[in-house]
């Protein structure tokens, strides 16, 4: 009995010192200040409690649709001039409304089986109709345009998560919010500067290589008068940065090829540089495949000049002296040495597969929080005396074990909260609250037992173990039903919520080992201690 009671009570001790270090970990001195900051160095306050930005943004998903009809409407130019099949034109009549719908015109009847065929193999998403005058309408079926959009929101959840993760902002919260809203919930606690953030959040940092075909031009008009008023149907024209010697305020414009020779999706890696002059520029590795492929643009085009494009606008134009395999630059006469570290950190991230929309933005103060933290700690302190002060008063020398089982129990429930990075909300510091009373509940349940079994007669020793025997059940049971609906809260609810169940779970599987294991010890040492016929103080 003995030797059984020591081990317990080296694993009590084992347990507590592990759990201190969770909360503390290795503290830079003994002073107040020295402890405060070692926990809030392993404990994370959530944005209610520390401060921050609070954003809801709105994926304009019809981007993405857009894209994809775009890319349709390049294969089916394509298939259809390859197989030498006429037509008039195709395009999208209202890619603003209905971004999904297709239309070919001036088709010939001997070409409709080629362009079901095109269809069937390379566009099965797409629903194919026809109509008056030689007309074909494609449409992209319900289920696909669902589908498109929904992974157009989780790509946009992704790539927002990849670039604050790159931020260092500690604790994010980054999740789909609305029902079928196409919305997204971010919560950045202690962001200082939310509108760097919300700059490289919506930056769709689309980066192209394209040949340049013409220019640079002064202005729009000026590129159309050289084309005859109508521009190539292989190229586009996109602006740039001012040519050296016209006012800054002028952009540049180019005729640059329609295809690309490298995508966003070809890029490995990116990272800040600087230029042969000092000047702050960024490096970007191309993936095998990209790099191949830029390899043959390159060898092809030799003595031309190419446009490296990021978001639309033409950053860098040079002239192709060799085959390029697989690296590159873009830089910008006026990037600052912090330009250059978000956009390699933007284009390492990928890019945002739409648009997004802010649709609310909320900063909280951290004097707010300041406030929170001192009212809910007080509360949860005048709350941990009045339950210590009680079970001391009901229950006499016992109320010290349960006191001892409780403190403890707090002591496991922060340290759990250390080593598992969680943060804390302030819903969280309820569910520390409402943790307490469970494990009062549980000592209630053990020591009127034993009560029970003292007035039926029994011994003091077989009074404890009766009463921890027949309270077990009911105390598994009632933390089970608990951890259940806590985990119910953790998978549907949002960040506030989420802190409550976490805590409430943490703290209830702390209690299952104070109020059973260590409140059993604390008795069998007491016991221990008595004289045999001895009165069980309780």
């Amino acid at each position: 009995m003995q030797k059984n009671l020591f081990w317990r009570m080296i694993v009590i001790i084992a347990t507590l010192l592990v759990f201190l270090f969770g909360i503390f970990g290795v503290p830079q001195g003994l002073s107040g200040t020295a402890l405060r900051d070692a926990i809030a160095n392993r404990i994370h306050l959530g944005l209610d409690l520390r401060g921050g930005t609070h954003l809801i943004l709105q994926v304009q998903v019809n981007d993405a649709v857009n894209v994809d009809a775009q890319n349709a409407i390049e294969v089916l130019k394509e298939q259809l001039n390859k197989n030498k099949v006429a037509f008039s034109d195709i395009s999208q009549p209202d890619p603003q409304n209905n971004p999904d719908r297709i239309v070919i015109k001036g088709l010939p009847p001997d070409g409709r089986k080629t362009l079901m065929d095109v269809a069937s193999e390379r566009l099965s998403e797409y629903n194919v109709s026809s109509g008056a005058e030689n007309m074909y309408t494609l449409t992209m079926k319900p289920q696909n345009l669902t589908e498109l959009k929904n992974r157009a929101v989780t790509q946009a959840i992704e790539t927002i998560r990849n670039r604050i993760d790159q931020l260092g902002v500690s604790e994010p919260t980054i999740q789909e919010h609305g029902l079928g809203q196409y919305q997204i919930l971010v919560q950045l606690p202690g962001v200082d500067d939310p509108g760097r953030v919300k700059d490289i959040m919506q930056s769709t940092a689309m980066l192209e290589i394209k040949q340049v075909m013409g220019g640079p031009y002064s202005s729009e008009q000026q590129a159309l008068q050289e084309k005859g008023g109508v521009l190539p149907p292989d190229a586009i024209l996109l602006p740039g940065h001012p040519t050296p010697g016209a006012p800054p305020d002028q952009q540049a414009w180019y005729l640059v090829s329609r295809a690309s020779a490298v995508r966003g999706k070809d890029l490995r890696d990116a990272q800040p540089s600087t230029d042969e002059n000092g000047q702050p520029d960024v490096q970007f590795t191309l993936t095998g495949e990209g790099g191949q492929r830029f390899y043959n643009f390159t060898s092809a085009h030799v003595g031309d000049s190419l446009a490296v494009i990021l978001d639309n606008k033409v950053q860098e134009v040079a002239n192709i002296h060799e085959a390029i395999r697989d690296q590159g630059r873009i830089s910008g006469g006026s990037m600052t040495q912090q330009q250059a570290k978000d956009l390699s950190m933007i284009l390492r991230s990928g890019a945002l597969p739409a648009g997004i929309k802010y649709l609310e933005e909320r900063t909280v103060g951290p004097s707010l929080g300041t406030d929170s933290i001192r009212h809910g700690v007080t509360a949860a302190v005048i709350g941990m005396l009045a339950v210590l002060v009680f079970m001391l008063i009901y229950y006499r020398a016992a109320g010290v074990n349960a006191d001892v089982a409780l403190l403890l129990n707090l002591i496991i429930l922060l340290g759990f909260m250390g080593y598992f990075e969680a943060v804390l909300t302030l819903p969280g510091i309820a569910g520390v609250i409402l943790t307490v009373g469970m494990g009062v509940d549980s000592n209630v349940l053990i020591f009127e037992r034993i009560r029970e079994e003292v007035r039926n007669g029994k011994t003091p020793p077989s009074a404890v173990d009766q009463g921890f025997s027949h309270a077990w059940i009911t105390i598994v049971d009632t933390h089970v039903t608990t951890i259940v609906s806590a985990a119910i809260l953790f998978i549907f609810g949002t960040g506030p919520v989420k802190g409550f169940a976490v805590t409430l779970t943490f703290g209830l599987l702390a209690n299952l080992f104070t109020a059973v294991f260590v409140s059993r010890a604390i008795f069998d040492w007491v016991l221990s201690r008595k004289g045999r016929g001895e009165a069980l103080s309780i």
